[in-house]
């Protein structure tokens, strides 16, 4: 349903969401986020070290949503439970899928991720973060590419 067609007209109207891991040393965690596709901000996103339904039932539960909104994710396994579908159904959630094996159906989220793993974990070799540490890097990251994005349109 998305079609490739980020540009929405307001906020709240598309949102994108997926799951990407960040490595650190030899450690690994699961960050899952929302973007708002109205203004490229990051609405709601949660790290764990473990990947479930669960991890992004609570990314998706921090935000109040209006009736009809549209999700866009690709198909992995979380996206396509049968307590997703009930979470985003209950919530008046218009569901898009990307088609299998194409990230570029869902490119500024995969964009934001890149830039966010790019510009940080590997760029810089840290090995001892802490959860609260990569938290406040996604914070920062996504509060500066937001900005950079708003300024230049």
């Amino acid at each position: 349903m998305l079609d490739r067609d980020f540009q929405a007209d307001k906020p709240m109207e598309k949102l994108v969401t997926v799951i990407t891991y960040l490595y650190f040393g030899n450690c690994r965690l699961y960050l899952s986020s929302i973007m708002d596709l109205y203004n490229l901000e990051i609405v709601a996103y949660t790290i764990s070290e473990c990947q479930n339904t669960d991890f992004v039932l609570n990314t998706l539960n921090q935000l109040e949503l209006p009736q009809g909104v549209l999700l866009h994710s690709d198909q992995g396994s979380v996206y396509t439970s049968k307590v997703y579908y009930q979470a985003c159904t209950e919530k008046g959630i218009t569901r898009s899928m990307s088609r299998k094996g194409t990230p570029a159906d869902n490119a500024c989220i995969e964009w934001f991720h890149s830039v966010l793993k790019s510009e940080t974990f590997y760029l810089h070799k840290w090995r001892n973060l802490t959860k609260d540490s990569i938290t406040e890097i996604v914070n920062l990251t996504s509060y500066f590419i937001m900005k950079l994005e708003f300024n230049r349109n």
